[in-house]
């Protein structure tokens, strides 16, 4: 896998994600002009995953939980059985994307459905607290109450083992699992990510190449992490409890690194994958060249999307055998 400064554009957008471009620049054209408010783009996200997600794969069980926090409160959850379990009955905690301002439960329950069959584990959902009404750090220690409860409590309460926990996210979930896993280090088999979200300030060639996307723009990511970070601007934030990338990477659990060619967050994820092998840290990485950000929450349109889940799903098996 070349490093994340040689990737170079080598392909043209599938064109099952250039029917999803062109629907959604006829529909921008026919929207009021403006910036769009925060309830319109969370209803956005849950409408997009409902009519590209495909139809919700069957499961054993669907059950949703509440999760208690270091500080009372509680983080809602939904936790997928799959029809085959494997033996031992492992757990894969999934942080789902949306920019930490969007997602829910509803919005990535046919991904955790998918992602809980192909693993024959459980697949524990975590609808983590979003900016900007909870800015950093509010959906990380959501994060990490969901992953100790799924070594501890969560393995007693499902049945489930509490050695065999892996972790993983999409986009802005791919940054809480990058940051969590460095707490739980010794406690998690292995690491997933999508195409994570790791790099305020922005600054990689992707984000050159795709500034103006498809499907993500780097003004999207700006305004997404200046709300996480409740900042002006993200790219000069100094906390580096919010860059997974420098954290102490030595003894991570193996991660397994899927990445989109056609995304201004390609790099990122690249980026972390190198950082962690010169770590010591084993890492297998995908690049998918003619998909753009987001998906793997198409499944409905694109084909690749299974691809991804099928890989998701063999890494995690592998890792709780």
């Amino acid at each position: 896998m070349p490093s994340c400064h040689t990737v170079e554009r080598v392909s043209a957008v599938h064109p099952q994600i250039q029917a999803i471009i062109d629907e959604d620049a006829a529909e921008a054209a026919e929207a009021e002009p403006g910036p769009p408010s925060l309830e319109s783009i969370r209803a956005g996200y849950l409408q997009t995953a409902i009519e590209l997600g495909g139809a919700p794969e069957p499961v054993a069980s669907a059950e949703d939980v509440v999760i208690a926090r270091a500080d009372g409160g509680g983080v809602p959850a939904r936790v997928y059985r799959p029809i085959a379990p494997a033996a031992p009955l492992g757990t894969l905690v999934w942080f789902h994307g949306g920019g930490w301002i969007a997602g829910d439960l509803d919005g990535f329950d046919r991904v955790a459905r998918q992602l809980a069959n192909a693993s024959g584990a459980l697949c524990v959902s975590v609808d983590y607290r979003l900016a900007p009404e909870h800015p950093f750090p509010a959906a990380l220690e959501d994060a990490h109450a969901a992953l100790a409860w799924a070594g501890g409590a969560g393995a007693t309460q499902l049945g489930s083992a509490p050695d065999r926990v892996v972790v993983g996210g999409d986009s802005a979930g791919g940054h809480l699992a990058a940051l969590a896993v460095q707490r739980a280090r010794d406690r998690v088999r292995a690491q997933m990510h999508v195409y994570p979200a790791l790099d305020p300030a922005c600054g990689s060639d992707a984000y050159r190449t795709y500034a103006d996307g498809p499907m993500l723009t780097v003004a999207d990511m700006r305004a997404c992490w200046a709300a996480y970070l409740a900042v002006e601007d993200a790219a000069g934030a100094g906390d580096a409890a919010a860059r997974p990338i420098d954290g102490d990477l030595a003894g991570l659990p193996p991660a397994f690194i899927a990445v989109a060619e056609h995304d201004p967050l390609r790099d990122d994820g690249l980026a972390y994958a190198a950082a962690l092998r010169a770590a010591g840290v084993d890492v297998e990485t995908a690049l998918y060249d003619t998909m753009t950000h987001g998906f793997v929450r198409w499944g409905g349109i694109v084909e690749q999307a299974h691809e991804l889940i099928a890989r998701i799903g063999q890494a995690t098996r592998s890792s709780i055998a």
